[in-house]
């Protein structure tokens, strides 16, 4: 299997299955946070523009590579009874305790970190040479530290602590005790890197080649702004326009028996219906993922359950048709509506590799003016606030009609009818 493909189907640890453990769970992280929900906390970034563009100028921004992993976040906490707890929390907002893991605090290395939120991947990666796989966490933004809130904060301040407050002490500890101790850990952890925005040339040459996991894109994350629960207009998500995907809910429609109407035919072909996720309005129909007899016959082959199940997809022009890159089992829902527009736009709207590096230019030295403001005291930074976040709760348990609704996808250009007759 190629390092793209390589991407953790499980999260370790053990998974919290109790109502009021997970209650009260969700409950204390959203104390921390300081929200009034209990959803999954964790930022969200949008699609790159070219309008984008212009912003990276407007703002400082930071770039890392956008990794082919999991995203977590990484609770720790301290229990008398079992002294450290870290939790792992994926966008399922399910729970897995990790009892392996040790955090000591970054001012008296006897006593443990508690009460920490940061923000993480889990990537396999690949040595160049042994061909081993390793399960790495990596690190990238930090919302409490040792019961202090600094989502307030910008960037800038809160990737240093997360540096030199949770990654340092840890990476210490392990030092002095020896490879025993990491040994029994399930996953090692690592800071991960963050460049300035006007490095991107850097980024592609130098930085992406020496990946040892799967990558499909870049982050950009504005180093002037809060940390946003939700969607956070200041994190850009850039792909190459033909590599812009969206998750749909995959629904399979079998057509009605010849002989039975009201019985669907499972020995016939389906329909393929992509879902979006409509909030409170529960999924709705999206588009027509159209299917070969022969790959369909693939599909029925692998044993695979394809039925319900949320997948990635990119848009195949040439073919005039979607196509599944993989499943999100991490995912109960596809991307909520407005999201997907906001997708489609991105691949409609999109910005190639050069047109990225040639903005490196401008971007530099706008940077540069800003610093230079900064430093004389004419231009003081002032935080960008967290985004106010729409209201849209995924409906688990909506109805979703048994027939397709014409297609709502602006690249259709085939027919939208592969409507059946049920009269």
């Amino acid at each position: 299997m190629a390092i793209q493909d390589l991407v953790p189907d499980s999260i370790p640890g053990q998974q919290v299955t109790d109502p009021a453990a997970l209650h009260g769970l969700r409950q204390y992280i959203a104390n921390l946070c300081q929200v009034q929900h209990t959803r999954f906390p964790g930022s969200q970034p949008v699609s790159f523009t070219q309008d984008s563009l212009d912003l990276l100028e407007q703002r400082d921004f930071w770039v890392c590579e956008k990794s082919n992993g999991v995203r977590v976040m990484v609770l720790i906490m301290s229990n008398p009874e079992t002294s450290q707890e870290i939790y792992l929390i994926d966008r399922n907002d399910k729970y897995y305790m990790n009892t392996e893991v040790y955090f000591p605090r970054h001012d008296s290395f006897e006593n443990l970190q508690t009460d920490t939120l940061l923000d993480a991947e889990l990537v396999i990666d690949v040595d160049p040479e042994s061909g081993q796989h390793v399960l790495r966490l990596l690190l990238f933004d930090c919302l409490v530290v040792n019961g202090e809130n600094i989502m307030h904060k910008p960037l800038l301040s809160r990737y240093g602590r997360l540096r030199e407050f949770v990654v340092a002490p840890h990476l210490h500890f392990h030092k002095v005790s020896g490879p025993q101790m990491l040994a029994r850990q399930p996953f090692e952890i690592k800071l991960k890197p963050q460049e300035l925005a006007y490095g991107i040339e850097a980024v592609f040459k130098n930085h992406l080649p020496k990946l040892q996991h799967g990558n499909d894109g870049l982050i950009f994350t504005c180093a002037e702004s809060a940390y946003t629960p939700g969607t956070d207009p200041y994190i850009l998500k850039w792909k190459p326009p033909e590599e812009n995907s969206i998750d749909f809910k995959l629904q399979l429609r079998f057509p009605a028996k010849l002989d039975s109407p009201d019985h669907a035919d499972y020995t016939q072909k389906p329909i393929f219906a992509l879902y979006e996720s409509g909030g409170y309005e529960g999924d709705r129909f999206f588009d027509i993922l159209a299917v070969s007899d022969e790959e369909w016959s693939r599909m029925k082959s692998t044993g695979e359950q394809y039925d319900g199940r949320v997948v990635e997809c990119v848009w195949n022009s040439a073919e005039q048709n979607w196509k599944i890159l993989r499943f999100r089992d991490d995912k109960r829902q596809g991307n909520f509506k407005d999201i997907v527009q906001k997708i489609i736009q991105s691949i409609q709207d999109g910005v190639e590799a050069p047109a990225l590096i040639e903005r490196a230019y401008a971007i530099r030295k706008a940077f540069k003016a800003r610093a230079q403001e900064r430093a004389s005291g004419a231009r003081p930074l002032q935080v960008i606030p967290p985004a106010p976040q729409p209201i849209h709760v995924a409906a688990e348990d909506a109805a979703v009609p048994y027939l397709p609704l014409p297609s709502m996808s602006p690249f259709v250009t085939r027919p939208t009818a592969l409507r059946l007759n049920v009269e």
